[in-house]
C-alpha cells in the first residue's frame, strides 16, 4: 500500500494551521521594539486584518472601527491584530497624526508591520504591486485558520459581521443563513 505524499499548500488555508509569523509591531509605541507572533496569541481567538497602505482612505474607517469595537472582541476571549507592508515607523506616524489630518490617533490593539511582505504572500493577499489585500482572519486558540474573507482595495469590511462570525464559529453548532447569537443552531 503506497502511502499519499502530504500536500504542501502554499497559501493559508481554512481548517489548517495558519502561518506563523514574527512581525514588528507597535506594542510599544515609544521603542518599536516588541515584535507579535502567532504564538503570542495561543489559547485565545485572534482577528488578524492586512490593508493595503496606511495614510489612505478606506483603512482608517476599518482600523477606527475595529478599535471601537476591541472590548467585545476582548469580551468573546478574542484579540486583534491589524497589519500592512508599511512600516512600523509609518504605523507609528499614523497612529500620532490627528484624525482630522488622516491619521487614526489611537489605536487599541497592536499594528503589525510586514514589511518583507512574507506574511501577506503565506496569507495569499499579496497584491501584484505590493500591497496586502484587504485580507481578514478568524485563527482559533488552537492556531487553526478557521475564516477568511478578502476583498479588493477599495471596499472596506463589516466589524459586525466579524463579530457574528466569530460567535459562530464559537457557537460550535451549526449556524444557519442569518444566524445570530441567541439564535438556535441546527446541531
Amino acid at each position: 500500500m503506497t502511502m499519499q505524499p502530504t500536500v504542501a499548500y502554499p497559501f493559508a488555508k481554512v481548517g489548517l494551521p495558519a502561518p506563523e509569523f514574527t512581525l514588528p509591531s507597535t506594542k510599544n509605541l515609544e521603542t518599536l521594539e516588541e515584535n507579535v507572533s502567532l504564538s503570542d496569541y495561543r489559547g485565545k481567538w485572534l482577528v488578524l486584518f492586512f490593508w493595503p497602505y496606511d495614510f489612505t482612505f478606506v483603512c482608517p474607517t476599518e482600523i477606527v472601527g475595529f478599535s471601537d469595537a476591541y472590548e467585545q472582541f476582548k469580551s468573546l476571549d478574542c484579540e486583534v491584530l491589524g497589519a500592512s507592508v508599511d512600516s512600523v515607523y509609518t504605523h507609528r506616524a499614523w497612529i500620532e497624526t490627528p484624525v482630522d489630518k488622516n491619521g487614526i490617533g489611537p489605536v487599541r490593539f497592536p499594528i503589525a508591520s510586514d514589511f518583507t511582505k512574507e506574511t501577506a504572500h503565506a496569507y495569499g493577499i499579496l497584491s501584484e504591486e505590493g500591497a496586502a489585500h484587504r485580507g481578514l482572519f478568524i485563527i482559533d486558540p488552537e492556531g487553526i485558520l478557521r475564516y477568511q474573507v478578502v476583498t479588493d482595495m477599495n471596499v472596506g469590511r463589516s466589524v459586525d459581521e466579524t463579530l457574528r462570525v466569530l460567535q459562530a464559529l464559537q457557537s460550535g453548532g451549526l449556524c444557519p443563513v442569518n444566524w445570530k447569537p441567541g439564535d438556535k443552531t441546527l446541531g
